[in-house]
């Protein structure tokens, strides 16, 4: 059998908008059910939500029948630490990997070593799932052709540093992390900062002339169209939490809102 190609990396390549949710409820069977809403990719959070190997690779089985792709974020990817977990997460058979705060070219290119064997890299080799044991025969020759790195750009100083990120060689990809980018700015809590706002522009703007797939996450709808109007082409719209937020709570005070408190019981 052939190693199935990376139809995500191939559709950034091709400047195909890939529109995506965030996944961060660390679920399975809620994963599965976000799989079959019809989103290009799915993003399984192992930085901020409570993932760990085995429900990363839980959610990576329940993506599978389905189209969505699947990414994975790690929550670090420097140092021995971090590519032995970019190792593991490939191992489980995730073809794409998204890197939180790159700040440099050479972080960068140390990111791009993990995740491919030798002679292109450093990734150690195992007869994992991600070669289904040995069903892919040519796996590990075939494997550093399909992975796909993106890297958050997430800081001033990687915003200084990004035209050398985004032309990093094995770099698939630059996404713009608007939280943590604020609050590096001075605006915590305040991504819609009109300096934030300028710099994110900026950025996309930048790494699309560089020739590299721009991705951003963000909720509002206008923001995404004017994203993917400027060139961004992963887009995450919307966070799993954030839906079942939203839903129940609007869900609880349509009816509570019509309902008359119940009178006082007697007192005896």
């Amino acid at each position: 059998m052939q190693l199935p190609p990376n139809l995500f990396k191939q559709a950034l390549d091709a400047r195909q908008p890939q529109i995506g949710l965030w996944l961060g409820l660390a679920d399975a069977y809620s994963t599965e059910l976000c799989a079959g809403a019809g989103f290009d990719w799915l993003l399984i959070d192992g930085e901020h939500a409570p993932n760990d190997l085995r429900s990363i690779l839980g959610q990576l089985q329940a993506i599978a029948p389905y189209p969505s792709h699947a990414v994975v974020r790690v929550p670090l990817g420097y140092g021995e630490a971090g590519t032995a977990l970019i190792k593991q997460v490939l191992d489980l058979g995730a073809q794409t990997v998204l890197v939180p705060m790159v700040d440099t070219a050479v972080q960068a290119a140390a990111l791009v070593q993990a995740m491919r064997y030798p002679p292109q890299g450093i990734r150690g080799m195992a007869g994992a799932r991600a070669s289904r044991w040995g069903t892919y025969a040519d796996y590990a020759k075939q494997a550093n052709g399909q992975v796909c790195l993106l890297v958050q750009a997430e800081s001033r100083s990687a915003l200084q540093n990004l035209d050398a990120i985004a032309a990093t060689e094995g770099v698939d990809g630059v996404f713009i992390g608007p939280a943590d980018l604020s609050a590096s700015m001075g605006h915590v809590g305040n991504p819609g900062h009109p300096e934030v706002a300028a710099a994110i522009d900026d950025a996309i703007v930048r790494i699309v002339k560089a020739g590299k797939a721009a991705g951003i996450l963000t909720t509002d709808e206008a923001l995404a169209r004017h994203y993917l109007s400027l060139g961004a082409t992963f887009v995450a719209v919307g966070l799993d939490t954030n839906l079942l937020v939203r839903a129940t709570r609007t869900l609880a005070a349509t009816f509570k809102a019509g309902i008359a408190p119940a009178p006082a019981g007697k007192t005896y």
